[in-house]
């Protein structure tokens, strides 16, 4: 090993706390130190400060030293083998000092309060006696059990930049400051930032409450206020309470102190009194140091309603917090801060002023905020230029930034296993593609127990055959709202809360609105009866209103009620007594009218629509806060093919506003369904899809769509299963067997009941 190399090796036990380094006779020849002279060495992750002696044994080409004087977040374990040069070792000028300022860590907070001054001033003398100190170093005191100091951190000194100073018995130490290890460790802690994006408001509601109060106490007392002591953070799991608090304690310094439920409860009676106590003590402990944050995640798992005889450890808890929420004094320096996705669960008497001041509501992303939690996410992420991170908003609703978190983690793996598959050593992109096959893993975490969710398979308007002024109407009535909210703002409409689609079976009512869900990129709940009905008295009552909470948590969505007059009925059909029929209409007619509608459902923050909508520009995101605005509601559309069997308050403007007649296809319609229907079936050239069009009179699009079938089998039965085309005559044949649904009398019935409509 050359001279100028140094093995570092752990300190001799007799050396500890000397401040003494050991070095060969060639090492200490070539720095050309005395003995006893100040070094400074230069490691990774800081520098200490040590005197120079010779090895016992007079080895060269190692180094022992002591690291009682180093920089803050100096760990000697990690550099136990390490390998150093020479010229890592710097000599240092010294000198007495004449004065010093100091903060000293003491281990606990009891320690603090019984310590006198006076018996702390003497101990931190004889501590730091013989010792050489720069400005910024931490003494680090051998632990021992009559000493309470662990660490002295030289605030200044009256040496210059590259002078070690001696303290001597003459050197004047004023302690400047004294804290607690705990503190010590929060504000030594790294400045590793936490990133929030989408949130903004909420962010600034929520440092107003413990910000301000912390930074002008004087002022809220001159003014005769109280200082906040609470805030409730209200909002559906994975939209980033927990993550907020963290950013906002980061930006103003305060020490966050988390909480758990389950940490709290304990297996004797009156433990968890007693742990909830010993929180709120440490708390107070905590805010004679500084800004302090208690907070409770989850508080609905710790206090639950009151009431019930079998849950009486958690009314004891809920009582003793009550108490503890009254106790916390105004001139404190600590702001409780809970959260929690289940409000109602919460006993009411948290939520009054005194205890939780304000209810920060954190709602679903909406598109704005969706794309600002996009860019956050991606910043880091090597992505194509084709990816739109615009139109991955707009295709996300429903989706919390930890589900978008999930989503962009998905697309990366699918990244690496297709770059893992072509075994290129190109740099692996990210391209929409694979943000496009996250998206058939990851849905809304809101919407993962929701009543009625379906995975609406995509349905495009050309899929439709037939049908122009139908999906025309759809097209006015449900995605032009949607898609151009300045054109319906401006001419003073809203878009209608209600469609109803009738007419009979088999005409592409449930295709056609789910042709209308994927033209605009927005939540899709199917309710069926079996959704619905329960054996339990007011249950289908409390499944329907939670089918609209998903909707209204979650907007643009269109809430699809198939079948509806096998759901709702009339109450004007003979009946004797309200049934469970007239009890879920009641449920629907509030729901419509918007009666339903809690305080808690919020989505997103303050979207407010400033100056008139004739000065609206083009700019991108102004239009899209724009049309976020005019959105914010959900759509109700029905299907049957009984209408005079409804209710007829449901069917007033207001609620079902638009009725759209499904009429049976024509001749025209009837061609379009056959080529779609043909498009995978190798026809014959004998095969004239206009005569076959002719002959299905009283078809339906479903009926067509059987007949197509039907004539395919028989082309496999006629000919062998090598058959590989389907002839005219396998139509005719098919046309003897597929008979048409639809009869003229029920097409009388559609037609009478649709010029009532008109006339009306």
């Amino acid at each position: 090993m050359e001279p100028t190399a140094l093995k570092l090796l752990p300190p001799d036990p007799g050396d500890e706390g000397t401040q003494r380094c050991r070095l060969g006779p060639a090492a200490l020849s070539l720095l050309g130190a005395r003995l006893g002279a100040p070094l400074r060495i230069s490691l990774p992750g800081g520098c200490c400060v040590c005197t120079a002696w010779p090895r016992h044994d007079l080895a060269d080409g190692f180094l022992q030293a002591d690291l009682t004087c180093s920089t803050a977040g100096l760990a000697p374990p990690a550099l136990r083998g390490l390998s150093l040069d020479v010229r890592q070792l710097e000599p240092l000028p010294h000198r007495r000092l004449g004065k010093a300022a100091v903060r000293v860590v003491l281990r606990s907070a009891a320690l603090k309060k019984s310590t006198p001054r006076a018996v702390l001033q003497e101990t931190v003398r004889e501590l730091l006696r013989n010792v050489y100190v720069l400005p910024r170093y931490v003494v680090t005191v051998a632990p021992s059990p009559e000493n309470p100091v662990v660490y002295i951190e030289i605030l200044s000194a009256d040496s210059l930049v590259e002078e070690a100073g001696l303290i001597t018995p003459q050197t004047s130490i004023k302690i400047k400051e004294v804290i607690t290890l705990e503190w010590y460790r929060h504000l030594s802690e790294g400045i590793a930032k936490t990133s929030v994006a989408g949130l903004d408001d909420v962010g600034k509601s929520l440092k107003e409450m413990i910000d301000l109060p912390l930074r002008f106490p004087k002022t809220f007392k001159n003014l005769g206020l109280s200082v906040p002591n609470g805030v409730l953070l209200i909002g559906p799991p994975g939209v980033g309470k927990t993550l907020m608090v963290k950013a906002v304690a980061e930006e103003v310094g305060a020490f966050l102190f988390g909480v758990s439920g389950p940490a709290l409860h304990g297996s004797r009676p009156g433990e968890g009194e007693e742990n909830l106590r010993r929180v709120f003590e440490k708390g107070r402990e905590m805010s004679q140091e500084g800004p302090t944050i208690l907070f409770f995640d989850e508080i609905d798992s710790l206090c639950p309603k009151r009431g019930s005889s079998s849950n009486a450890p958690e009314d004891r808890i809920v009582a003793q917090l009550l108490t503890l929420l009254d106790g916390v004094r105004s001139e404190g320096k600590m702001v409780i801060v809970a959260a929690t996705n289940r409000p109602d669960a919460l006993d009411p008497a948290l939520r009054r002023p005194g205890r939780f001041d304000r209810e920060v509501i954190i709602g679903t992303p909406t598109v704005t905020q969706r794309r600002s939690i996009l860019q956050l996410l991606t910043s880091d992420m090597p992505i194509c230029a084709d990816v739109d991170l615009a139109q991955l908003a707009e295709l996300t609703p429903g989706y919390v930034g930890a589900d978008l978190t999930a989503l962009c983690r998905e697309a990366v793996m699918q990244a690496v296993s297709h770059s893992s598959l072509e075994s290129t050593e190109t740099e692996t992109m990210i391209n929409m593609g694979d943000f496009q096959e996250a998206f058939k893993k990851i849905q809304p975490s809101s919407f993962r127990s929701a009543v009625g969710l379906t995975e609406c398979k995509p349905v495009t308007w050309e899929q439709i055959g037939g049908l122009e002024d139908v999906k025309l109407k759809l097209k006015q009535s449900i995605e032009w709202p949607m898609k151009f909210p300045q054109a319906f703002a401006r001419m003073g409409l809203s878009h209608p809360k209600g469609l109803l689609l009738y007419g009979p079976s088999g005409c592409a009512k449930t295709t056609l609105v789910r042709a209308v869900a994927t033209s605009c990129h927005c939540s899709f709940l199917s309710v069926s009866g079996a959704d619905l009905f329960s054996p339990y008295v007011g249950d289908s009552e409390k499944i329907l209103s939670q089918v609209f909470r998903q909707a209204r948590a979650n907007p643009p969505a269109i809430i699809f009620l198939d079948e509806i007059d096998t759901l709702l009925g009339s109450r004007s059909h003979g009946r004797t007594g309200p049934g469970v029929s007239q009890r879920v209409l009641s449920v629907l007619l509030n729901e419509l009218d918007g009666v339903g509608l809690k305080v808690t459902e919020r989505r997103g923050g303050k979207l407010q629509l400033e100056g008139q909508c004739q000065e609206q520009s083009d700019d991108e995101e102004r239009k899209l806060e724009f049309q976020e605005t005019l959105n914010k509601d959900f759509m109700v559309v029905a299907a049957t093919n009984r209408p005079d069997m409804l209710d007829d308050a449901l069917l007033r403007p207001g609620r079902l506003d638009k009725m759209i007649y499904i009429p049976p296809p024509d001749l025209k319609g009837r061609l379009s369904i056959l080529k779609i229907c043909t498009e995978k079936i190798p026809l014959d050239t004998d095969v004239s899809l206009q005569d076959v069009a002719a002959l299905t009179d009283l078809f339906s699009g479903a009926d067509i769509e059987n007949l197509c079938k039907e004539a395919a089998l028989l082309a496999l039965q006629e000919n062998g299963l090598e058959a590989t085309a389907v002839k005219h005559e396998h139509f005719v044949k098919s046309l003897k067997t597929v008979k048409p649904s639809l009869n003229r009398k029920d097409l009388e019935f559609y037609e009478k009941f649709y010029n009532q409509e008109l006339t009306s």
